[in-house]
């Protein structure tokens, strides 16, 4: 696949992202007009709850999605206070949940809080509407915990299984997603895919849609099975299919 066909298929799978702690109004606007650029448009935006509906207004019209984060990044079990969360968020426009698996509980041998905090997420979230469920895969490091909590996500109702929060040391990494992909294979639901955090270039998106072209079948990944969260590959993409020079620039997520 050439740069240009690989990175218009990234951008269209792309849920362009600002969870920076110093976001603004300001920011979302440029986010969201970024998001609608025509040689798009990306599959959604994920921002912080408090900017959902701002979100909502500049992208009234369009066909990109909104997507927020709960139990973000620590991923604790408060279950009443995630649902309430996630009841304003979907209030405020929200399309897409993610949600970050109590991963620390998953360290720890306790799958029953795990597993309790996203069916009742997704008790919540109606199914015209996506649960994306955080593994936050550095932490739990292990392939065998990471083969078991996207087992568990998946059995729970999970839309998505999404790799980090791109808030810990080790974010995405083509081993995780691998065990992932395998996950949703072997589940035989419809389950989607979502790497996050560290993919800053053309060819790093191309890692994860070969992976996944080469585990589910190369007409598989799509907006509606496929995503990539990041911030700054935005603009590596538009540089390949312009055809300029710039298509593997980094940038801090």
């Amino acid at each position: 696949m050439s740069d240009v066909s690989l990175a218009q298929r990234a951008l269209r799978s792309l849920d362009l992202t600002d969870l920076t702690d110093n976001c603004t109004d300001q920011a979302i606007d440029a986010l969201c007009a970024k998001a609608v650029d025509p040689r798009g448009p990306v599959a959604a935006v994920c921002v912080w709850p408090q900017f959902v509906g701002r979100a909502r207004d500049a992208l009234r019209g369009s066909p990109v999605r909104i997507a927020t984060v709960v139990n973000f990044p620590t991923g604790g079990g408060d279950v009443e206070r995630v649902i309430d969360d996630v009841r304003e968020a979907l209030s405020d426009g929200a399309n897409e949940i993610d949600l970050v698996m109590p991963y620390e509980a998953l360290r720890r041998g306790d799958t029953k809080t795990v597993t309790e905090m996203i069916e009742a997420v997704r008790d919540v979230v109606d199914h015209g509407r996506l649960l994306k469920v955080i593994l936050e895969t550095g932490m739990l490091e292990d392939p065998a915990l990471i083969d078991l909590a996207s087992r568990i996500a998946i059995e729970a109702g999970a839309d998505f299984i999404k790799t980090s929060t791109g808030k810990t040391p080790v974010s995405a990494t083509p081993e995780a997603a691998e065990i992932m992909l395998k996950a949703i294979k072997a589940s035989g639901r419809p389950v989607g895919l979502k790497p996050s955090g560290g993919i800053r270039s053309v060819a790093d998106a191309g890692i994860y849609l070969d992976l996944a072209d080469r585990i589910m079948g190369s007409d598989w990944a799509t907006p509606r099975t496929f995503r990539i969260g990041a911030s700054s590959v935005f603009d590596a993409l538009i540089a390949a299919i312009e055809g300029r020079a710039g298509s593997a620039a980094v940038g801090a997520y």
